[in-house]
């Protein structure tokens, strides 16, 4: 029952964000372009895409979480806002979401997981921003250590840094 509740507490702040983000117009990025959001989107601000300078990222709500990693010896701190608030930001729809980075590194990520878990694009590190050799400027990062299942390959996998293009299918 409990889980129940939660499931639905979940959606219940899901749509809100997807209602409260799809309402507003998306404003043009000012400063560099640092993610585009392509795809299956219903608020462009450049072409058929929302593209975000990090201005943007930082308006949206911040999540902070503390994390054990496979790249990092011991707990890291990772600051950014939620990735479910970026995708309602570009009014994203779909299954899959196609996350690609500046090394044109890619990987399949479930559209659930963005509701299911408080998966963060991650824009600080240690409170620092993160440089492209520190795996930056943006990195997802799952919350690992709350649930057993996201400490597996599957979800490390997941995980891109140096992020710059996410493709909503």
């Amino acid at each position: 029952m409990q889980n129940s509740l939660r499931n639905i507490r979940i959606l219940a702040c899901t749509l809100g964000a997807f209602w409260t983000f799809s309402v507003m117009a998306l404003d043009k990025p000012e400063g560099r372009v640092i993610l585009t959001i392509s795809g299956t989107i219903t608020q462009a601000n450049v072409g058929a895409n929302a593209e975000f300078d990090m201005k943007m990222l930082e308006k949206l709500p911040q999540k902070t979480f503390t994390v054990q990693t496979p790249w990092y010896a011991t707990p890291v701190s990772f600051t950014g806002p939620l990735l479910r608030d970026v995708l309602a930001a570009a009014g994203a729809k779909g299954n899959k979401i196609v996350a690609t980075a500046l090394n044109d590194y890619k990987t399949d990520i479930p559209f659930d997981d963005a509701v299911k878990f408080d998966t963060i694009v991650a824009r600080l590190m240690n409170d620092k921003p993160m440089p492209v050799r520190e795996k930056g400027p943006l990195f997802i990062v799952y919350p690992f250590d709350t649930k057993p299942e996201l400490r597996t390959e599957i979800y490390y996998n997941r995980s891109a840094w140096q992020l710059s293009g996410l493709k909503v299918q």
